[in-house]
């Protein structure tokens, strides 16, 4: 009963359906996968043979010649490209047993189609040799060779091409001269290559000759009568020039070039060679801190992604045996013979040549022909089985070592002499492109005592390693400068990583940037080599470079923490004010013009640098602090802040303008102060896994979290003395309210007992708005080098207050007045701000060596303005004295609405005043 499959389908793709017969042809467009799957099985096929590998060959149209064969269990997918396009049909069939079935139909057929076109063409001396119209004129005589490159013109044998002769400037116009006609042109890969030899036939067919003739060329599909285009026009191959002059003529006729084109391997196309392996993972271990083992990273899948892959040509031999005076292959012979084939089946790059050789024993020229004989016989069994012959070449050599001296005899007593049995044989020689490729870069982050990273290889098979020598073998092989050697026969190994950063280092600077040591005139990778070598003929086949590189970059932690306080304001302004409080902004003042003369701040400030190394888990084992006050950069922060003062002088003048203005008038007393700012900022860098898409890379990156804080970042008061104020304008408005006629009265009553008693007493008593508008900002942000994601937030809180202080304070050797200053109050203010605070953390890969993170603030603000009325009562309750009892007013009410701050860009402004860039570099 048969079994195997007995009709493979159609089972997706795209495909013309007009152009196509159901269950026989596909016609199909370029460009597109085509599928195919088992669509019947033979009644005898059990489920288990269901399960195993089917062989998918693609063959010849006659299906005399397997031009591709792959294992697989899924189905068989192929793609037309347009140069294949045409008349050129495939065979499709799938084989359990890896024999095409030559009495059952039970494949499909298989033809791609495109619009036919002329993509482009060649003039040279040569076959297939450089395009040299543009630089050498031939001679009438001369051999001529034409390349023209088409779509949708494959498998084409009856094209028609015609040699025109430009006559007028107009191309292809009924003036130009038809000057030869070949026909029965062959399409050939995609390519027209035609041998012009007669061109001293055309000599004569010219009359008035120019000093220079042009000529190209019209190709015709004869089917349809129509000359094809190259999407604008015919004319083809413009243009062919030959000068007025002849040479030894060529009476051969001309010749259609159709050898077959030896092709190279691509390197992006897929293996399938049965010594291979389909993947590599490594698995980081579990540490301590974590609920599950870590998921094993892939590092390559079945030949993909890989980079500068190259075809190393290699050379293999297989050798068979006959019997004395035989040329019948054994049935040994023909599973080695079987083996091979499927080899070059799956392998169409590679040509064969077959050495038949002969023992001694007999004469030589007979034993030459049987040399042959073996040798065709071996070639006989290729194209039975359907490998295309073309590709094969077979020689008789006669005796192995024709240098032995038989002097015409047979040498017959030596026929049960082992060399000779080894003599008489066919050595099978064919080319192997093999396989490799850039070695794969797996990053980690180790101690400096060892962890353990297992890599698992999936499918590692080596058992049908094509290679007489060397052959590829089921080996893990690890080695390393830093580590004795591991090779293990298994798919997956353990081995053990460290970095070379020591525990005990007690200063470990250079590895400030964890990737590079930087020690002093030294720039290092840090990291700790592990070359991992996993071989096949499929994929790394050369055994002589590492298919994974394993680097352990140290585990060190870096912390760094800036911090800045100024102890006195930027700006201050005032008017009106008492002596004493006249005193004490004179002096506010004068430590800033101190610090302007002298070109520096009163600043408390620091870096704080620290590292921390080997980490296990959440915990490091070693720590180092550096500390350094940086008196170098002092300079530069003034630079900054004495900008800053200047800016700030600007501001509280436009203030103090603003307040001159309200209803109090230019006689109120008031003070206004600008607030250094407060900051601190720092970051924290490490190493650390990257992540794309959410999903872990085997690249180490460098993984930072930096923050901002400010309080403030900018703060401004303004503080109005109310009670002295009123006072000082009360007689010239005693009229304009009973409020501001009473204030008066208690104040000058104090006053006027203190002097007629003459009593040593100490009165102050006030009545203050303080009016304050602060913005403290917060920033942090997270960003890892190898991560196509940071995240962060930023903070910016807006505060504004209105305060109204009022009090009596009496101090004396004899005391007697008891008095308490009271106030009443109801304020409604507001402030309305617009600010628009940003930062970036800006990583720039200018080299696989220069590398730079950088970050910058960015800070709009838009203006303060701020609104709002205040209602206030002021009294002074005496309890004994001249004026015991109850004295109070009510304060005019008080409106505000005014701009406090105005909009400026506070990092432009720096980097404008200062010259500084804001950008704060880490590297």
């Amino acid at each position: 009963m048969a079994k195997g499959v007995k009709k493979i389908k159609y089972a997706g793709g795209k495909v013309y359906g007009k152009k196509c017969i159901p269950n026989k042809l596909l016609v199909v467009p370029p460009d597109e996968w085509i599928i195919f799957q088992v669509g019947e099985w033979f009644s005898g096929t059990t489920e288990e043979d269901k399960k195993k590998d089917l062989v998918w060959m693609r063959l010849t149209q006659d299906r005399k010649q397997i031009i591709a064969q792959i294992p697989s269990k899924t189905g068989y997918k192929y793609k037309f490209e347009k140069y294949n396009c045409g008349l050129t049909t495939f065979y499709i069939e799938a084989s359990l047993s890896g024999k095409s079935d030559d009495k059952n139909e039970v494949g499909l057929y298989l033809r791609g189609w495109c619009e036919p076109k002329i993509i482009n063409s060649a003039w040279s001396t040569s076959y297939k040799g450089n395009d040299i119209r543009k630089t050498h004129h031939f001679s009438y005589g001369d051999i001529i060779y034409l390349n023209l490159q088409t779509e949708g013109l494959n498998g084409y044998k009856n094209l028609i091409i015609d040699i025109y002769r430009r006559v007028s400037g107009i191309i292809s116009s009924k003036d130009d001269q038809l000057i030869h006609v070949y026909t029965n042109v062959s399409v050939v890969n995609g390519e027209i290559n035609l041998t012009l030899k007669n061109t001293s036939a055309w000599w004569g067919k010219i009359t008035s000759k120019s000093s220079v003739e042009e000529f190209y060329v019209k190709v015709k599909n004869p089917e349809t009568g129509e000359y094809i285009t190259d999407g604008k026009d015919t004319a083809h191959a413009r243009f062919l020039r030959i000068k007025k002059q002849q040479v030894t003529p060529q009476t051969l006729p001309p010749a259609n070039t159709t050898p077959t084109t030896v092709q190279k391997p691509d390197p992006n196309v897929a293996r399938i060679e049965p010594c291979k392996f389909t993947q590599i993972a490594i698995t980081e271990p579990k540490q301590p801190n974590e609920e599950k083992a870590p998921e094993p990273i892939p590092i390559y899948k079945d030949g993909q992604k890989l980079q500068k892959v190259t075809n190393p040509k290699e050379s293999i031999e297989r050798k068979i045996l006959f019997e004395f005076d035989s040329d019948q292959i054994s049935t040994e012979g023909k599973k080695t013979l079987d083996n091979i084939l499927k080899f070059l089946f799956e392998h169409k790059f590679s040509h064969v040549d077959l050495k038949g050789y002969a023992c001694v024993i007999g004469k030589m020229d007979y034993n030459r022909t049987l040399s042959q004989k073996r040798a065709d016989a071996v070639k006989k069994y290729f194209r039975e089985n359907k490998l295309d012959v073309s590709r094969v070449r077979a020689i008789g050599y006669g005796e192995v070592n024709p240098t032995d001296d038989k002097k015409g005899r047979d040498n017959i007593r030596y026929k049960d002499e082992k060399q000779y049995k080894e003599a008489r044989c066919v050595y099978i020689n064919f080319e192997f492109y093999g396989h490799d490729a850039q070695t794969l870069i797996y990053e980690t982050i180790a101690p400096s005592k060892n962890k353990n990273l297992t890599i698992s290889v999936s499918e590692y098979e080596t058992i049908q390693c094509f290679r007489e020598t060397n052959k590829h073998t089921k080996t893990i092989r690890i080695v390393s400068p830093d580590a004795p050697e591991i090779s293990k026969n298994a798919d997956t190994v353990t081995f053990p990583v460290h970095s070379d950063l020591s525990s005990i280092n007690i200063a470990p600077l250079q590895y400030i940037w964890p990737k590079w040591n930087l020690t002093p005139g030294k720039k290092l990778d840090s990291a700790s080599p592990y070359f991992i070598h996993i071989h096949s003929c499929r994929y790394y086949s050369n055994q002589k470079n590492a298919t994974v590189l394993v680097k352990a970059y140290p585990d060190v932690k870096w912390s760094f923490h800036f911090f800045l306080n100024l102890s006195n304001n930027l700006s201050v302004k005032w008017q009106n004010l008492s002596p004493a409080k006249h005193k004490e902004m004179q002096k506010l003042a004068g430590k800033i013009g101190a610090e302007a003369r002298w070109k520096q701040t009163e600043i408390d400030w620091g870096v704080i640098l620290e590292a921390n190394w080997d980490k296990y888990g959440e915990e490091y084992k070693s720590n180092k602090e550096f500390t350094a006050k940086f008196e170098n950069k002092i300079k530069a922060f003034y630079k900054v802040f004495a900008s800053l003062k200047e800016f700030s002088k600007g501001v509280t003048g436009e203030v103090k303008g603003t307040v001159s203005k309200t209803r109090l008038g230019k006689k109120v007393p008031f003070k206004i102060y600008f607030d250094p700012p407060n900051l601190c900022l720092g970051a924290e860098w490490q190493l650390a896994r990257g992540q794309k898409n959410k999903v872990l890379t085997q690249k180490i990156g460098t993984e930072m979290e930096f923050y901002f804080k400010a309080e403030p970042l900018i703060s401004l008061g303004l503080n109005i003395d109310l009670l002295a104020g009123l006072v000082q304008v009360g007689v010239g408005v005693a009229t304009a309210g009973t409020g501001n006629a009473a204030a008066l009265q208690i104040f000058n009553g104090i006053r006027d007992w203190l002097e007629d008693d003459d009593h040593a007493v100490t009165l102050k008593m006030y009545i203050d708005l303080e009016i304050t508008g602060t913005i403290n900002g917060n920033s942090k942000i997270n960003f890892n080098t190898e991560s196509d994601a940071s995240n962060g937030e930023a903070k910016l809180e807006t505060v504004l207050k209105a305060e109204l202080k009022a009090g009596i304070e009496v101090r004396g050797s004899v005391v007697v007045l008891i008095g308490e200053a009271y106030i009443e109050a109801e304020a409604s203010i507001k402030g309305i701000a617009s600010v628009t605070f940003g930062h970036g953390l800006y990583f720039e890969n200018k080299s696989s060596e220069e590398k730079t993170i950088y970050y910058q603030p960015k800070l709009n603000f838009d203006g303060l303005r701020v609104k709002g009325v205040l209602k206030a009562k002021v009294g002074l309750y005496i309890k004994k004295g001249w004026f015991k009892g109850d004295r109070s007013a009510n304060l005019a009410d008080h409106k505000i609405d005014k701009n406090i701050l105005s909009p400026f860009n506070v990092i432009e402004k720096l980097e404008e005043l200062t010259g500084i860039s804001s950008k704060i570099t880490f590297k």
